[in-house]
């Protein structure tokens, strides 16, 4: 059963800080359902200024939402930071808007062509050396 979602910053016991949407599941084992969870790094500008640099949390993965269960979790704190919240926003508009574009493969990307022509030409450069 999933509960109302809202926004919060976790921290892991590894260590790690993330900022995300959160769902609440309670079924028979207690976790929590993060949507685009982020890492936010504080960036300080040679002028003093300070502004923040948001990652995905898993760079290497192409999946949106994830389960974490609370006994991996050291503290979660509900989020009613703005300015946090519409940084959070704006990257998953952006992230959004680019998992809907679809690429077509052109000539412009590279050569295009068949395996069995890629394997003849790399057999031919490789008994060439």
């Amino acid at each position: 059963m999933l509960e109302e979602e809202f926004y919060a910053s976790i921290k892991f016991k590894n260590g790690e800080e993330v900022f995300s949407k959160v769902s609440v599941c309670d079924e028979d084992n207690l976790f929590l359902l993060l949507l685009h969870p982020l890492t936010i790094i504080e960036v300080k500008e040679r002028n003093n200024s300070i502004g923040f640099k948001v990652e995905p949390w898993l760079k290497t993965s192409s999946d949106d939402t994830f389960i974490v269960y609370l006994n991996d979790i050291m503290t979660i704190s509900e989020s009613d930071n703005s300015d946090m919240i519409m940084a959070y926003k704006s990257y998953v508009r952006q992230v959004t808007k680019n998992k809907n574009v679809n690429s077509k493969i052109n000539r412009k990307m590279g050569y295009i062509g068949s395996i069995n022509e890629a394997k003849e030409m790399l057999e031919k450069i490789f008994k060439s050396n």
